[in-house]
């Protein structure tokens, strides 16, 4: 008598965390229960993968609460072994044995297909996989906003929303003091956090990597704004803004052996350059983390919800090595080689940039 085995699928989250995770994984988990499949989700990343396989059987029941939890039921890693962008545009070749690896635990489960949810890094990755038959399915995660192909990942909306709240706090306190406060947000090698939220709170001086910028620039704003009988002034500044001499602002400890430059530290040093040049009071407040924690907006979990859904539309389809994407208001799919290795930058002549100088939002640069 033969026994039913059910259809299997893997999914797990890879690199930074991010508001939405848990929300993709329940759009996994519910999409596949009503095909009748068994979802593996993998622990840490793609060490889940690695033997012996690190993982738990999701269902309805363990997946039940997660929508508005931020970071990963099945935890995440973004250093290590398995780490595929180490800079602007640069990748890293995964070592053969551990693809192999990988390779051999997905067919030992018998997964008809392996969802990834990650930035650029986790993405490339998945399509190293895939080169090697794994057939995999991306989901674009990442807060800033960088990763080509859609207009938008989930976990954007949500950072700029924290960055916005803290704006708005950081304005009557700037206001009361007739202070100058710098306010640095993530975003890696992009300003687009740095943009939406500067807009949206009312920023005087957004400083992000795509506009070459000079402390001139920034303090002739200062002045403009006291002679205009306004004596504070908001500075939004994102942590991959070059340094007027271009060099990167990183933090002491430099990069981990493998991984990325832990950049971070600008906002101190615009602020301490502001107060010696203008003698005005200058505060630095530094979001760090808090762009990455706490629940996502409703936005994202509507987003993270219909790109789960996709993927599994994607499995079930047999359409492997490509990646969910949002082009409004549908969501569609793209191959995942067509997404990776290089930035999606702010055009520094779109539409964006163009509404805050109408604003009169300063960037440095004049």
């Amino acid at each position: 008598m033969s026994i039913h085995v059910p259809t299997r699928i893997g999914v797990l989250t890879g690199g930074g965390d991010a508001p939405g995770l848990n929300a993709v994984i329940r759009g996994v988990v519910k999409a596949a229960t009503q095909l009748g499949w068994e979802v593996l989700g993998f622990e840490k990343g793609y060490e889940g993968l690695m033997p012996p396989a690190r993982y738990r059987v999701l269902d309805n029941e363990n997946t039940k609460g997660i929508l508005h939890l931020g970071g990963t039921i099945l935890g995440t890693v973004n250093r290590g072994r398995f780490t595929a962008k180490v800079g602007e545009g640069q990748e890293r070749q995964i070592e053969p044995a551990l693809l192999e690896a990988a390779h051999a635990t997905c067919e030992s489960l018998h997964l008809r297909g392996l969802i990834c949810i990650g930035g650029d890094g986790t993405l490339s990755i998945a399509q190293q996989l895939y080169e090697r038959d794994v057939p995999v399915v991306g989901v674009p995660k990442t807060i800033d906003n960088d990763l080509e192909c859609t207009v938008i990942t989930f976990g954007f909306d949500s950072a700029v929303a924290c960055a916005t709240e803290a704006l708005d706090r950081l304005h009557t306190t700037a206001a009361s003091h007739e202070r100058v406060i710098v306010l640095e947000v993530m975003g890696r090698h992009t300003g687009w956090i740095a943009v939406h939220a500067g807009v949206a709170g009312g920023a005087d001086v957004i400083l992000i990597p795509e506009i070459a910028w000079d402390l001139d620039g920034v303090v002739r704003k200062i002045r403009q704004r006291e002679a205009a009988g306004r004596p504070f002034t908001l500075v939004v500044a994102a942590e991959g803004a070059r340094w007027p001499d271009g060099g990167l602002v990183a933090r002491a400890t430099g990069a981990s052996a493998i991984g990325e430059i832990q950049l971070g530290g600008i906002g101190q040093r615009v602020a301490e350059e502001i107060q010696a040049r203008t003698g005005k009071e200058t505060r630095c407040v530094v979001l760090g983390h808090l762009q990455r924690g706490g629940p996502p907006t409703t936005f994202d979990r509507l987003l993270a919800t219909r790109f789960g859904v996709n993927a599994v539309r994607l499995i079930a389809e047999g359409r492997f090595g490509r990646m969910v994407c949002h082009h409004p208001p549908d969501a569609v799919d793209v191959p995942i080689a067509q997404a990776i290795n290089r930035l999606r930058t702010v055009p520094p002549d779109g539409d964006l940039i163009r509404t805050a100088r109408a604003l009169g939002i300063s960037f440095g640069d004049g």
